[in-house]
């Protein structure tokens, strides 16, 4: 049965630990004999190779694994995990969407099948690759690699850390919640401090043209704070765009929500029916109606469609398929 399925089929997805299908001799080279233009793709937690490979985890690993989640501590000195994105269950199957649709478009043309394998922990890292590579960088000697222009070349905390003492690329409070400022190019510093009737700031430090965070001015930092604080974060934002600079809000999941980009764009497809309050996808086809997804089946749901429909199999092979346990208990 699961091989009159991939006769025709384009691509196979082994999520299981890789080589699972491989023991029930439903592996590439076992499924490239019957359709050599078959893309199959192994999705996992730390991949095929490796000494991780074979041990069991659950999807904060990858993001532990590779340095994405700071470990919090109680006030009795306990770690904790902290609150946090989940990155490599995420960015993993995106990764494999890309690959495999590489692979199927390679396939159509020249009738060549290919063997994918894609780890979590290996997406997490690539997803938060500018502060590794960072660390990585700075084990070369500084007559190599510098910091910006704008800091006098000297080099920031890697990564985002460098961000710490920034003052123009800055968290600041608003006066009911928080905003980002970026304004680390001089035009946009420039119309800001006009906007705010301060072109003594933009004079006292006009900063670089480009990339100037205005790191460690505390004096500056200081006046902009108390800037910040006459606003609400909405009321910044309208007042950036009709100012020409650049302040974004900042928000939490929850408020998020509430956010007017997120309910123009985004919003969330109903848990009447969805099952759930779901984020949709956020590629959008212009000029066409958003497709409504209906809810994953449930296992088994669609055995006889599949079954009948695609490989013509007649009600009574099915239900013979069925009470010889071939189609588990899904149903």
């Amino acid at each position: 049965m699961f091989r009159d399925l991939v006769r025709d089929a384009d691509v196979v997805i082994e999520a299981m630990r890789p080589g699972a299908l491989a023991k029930r001799g439903l592996g590439f080279e076992d499924l490239k004999e019957i359709n050599p233009r078959i893309v199959f793709c192994t999705i996992s937690g730390y991949g095929m190779t490796g000494p991780y490979a074979d041990l069991p985890s659950h999807g904060i690993a990858y993001d532990t694994w590779a340095g994405l989640v700071k470990p919090g501590y109680t006030e009795d000195g306990l770690p904790f995990i902290p609150e946090h994105p989940s990155v490599g269950i995420h960015a993993g199957p995106l990764f494999a969407a890309f690959g495999v649709l590489a692979g199927v478009i390679r396939a159509r043309e020249t009738g060549q099948g290919c063997f994918l394998e894609v780890a979590q922990s290996d997406a997490s890292a690539a997803m938060d690759w500018l502060r590794s590579e960072t660390f990585k960088a700075y084990e070369r000697p500084e007559s190599e690699v510098t910091g910006n222009k704008a800091d006098n070349y000297e080099r920031r905390a890697p990564g985002t850390a460098g961000m710490t003492t920034g003052v123009r690329y800055q968290i600041y409070e608003s006066s009911d919640s928080h905003i980002l400022f970026m304004a680390s190019e001089q035009e946009f510093w420039k119309n800001f401090c006009a906007g705010v009737d301060r072109m003594d700031l933009f004079e006292k430090w006009p900063g670089s043209k480009f990339g100037d965070h205005a790191k460690d001015n505390m004096e500056l930092r200081k006046i902009l704070a108390e800037i910040f604080k006459t606003k609400t974060t909405a009321e910044w934002v309208i007042w950036s765009g009709e100012h020409n600079t650049t302040i974004a809000p900042v928000n939490t999941p929850e408020t998020l929500a509430r956010d007017p980009q997120f309910i123009d764009r985004l919003g969330f497809m109903p848990h009447e029916t969805h099952g759930a309050d779901m984020i949709p996808y956020p590629v959008k086809f212009l000029g066409e109606e958003p497709v409504d997804p209906t809810p994953a089946p449930t296992a088994g749901q669609h055995n006889d469609e599949v079954l009948e429909e695609v490989l013509g199999y007649t009600a009574e092979q099915v239900a013979s398929l069925r009470q010889a346990g071939a189609l588990g208990e899904g149903r």
